[in-house]
């Protein structure tokens, strides 16, 4: 699947955990083979830590909490013109490829 959210992006929740529906973030990591993305402050969990030596190195103990992925079609892309979630197109100009908005019809990558 040709995936439309790239790094960087502001994206909202759509559907999903009741607490994270609603929110909006930044994407900070896209993993297209198994068609999740990573959010900004979003799906946060929390992973209790052992201590762990490798390589000369000590992590510590406890509970360490970061943000897991969620499926890409849970979110949608915010338009950076009109500020709302949108579903994206794909323009073509010769060879050039670029995303536009499907609601106010602007260029997302300019």
């Amino acid at each position: 699947m040709k995936v439309k959210i790239r790094k960087g992006d502001l994206v909202e929740v759509i559907a999903g955990d009741l607490e994270d529906k609603g929110k909006r973030g930044e994407v900070i990591k896209v993993l297209p083979d198994t068609e999740r993305v990573v959010v900004q402050s979003v799906n946060l969990v929390t992973k209790h830590q052992k201590q762990v030596q490798s390589q000369g190195r000590t992590i510590k103990p406890g509970k360490v909490r970061f943000e897991a992925p969620i499926h890409i079609s849970n979110v949608m892309l915010v338009c950076p013109k009109c500020n709302k979630p949108t579903r994206v197109g794909i323009s073509r100009d010769g060879k050039k490829v670029s995303r536009r908005c499907k609601e106010c019809e602007s260029m997302i990558d300019e």
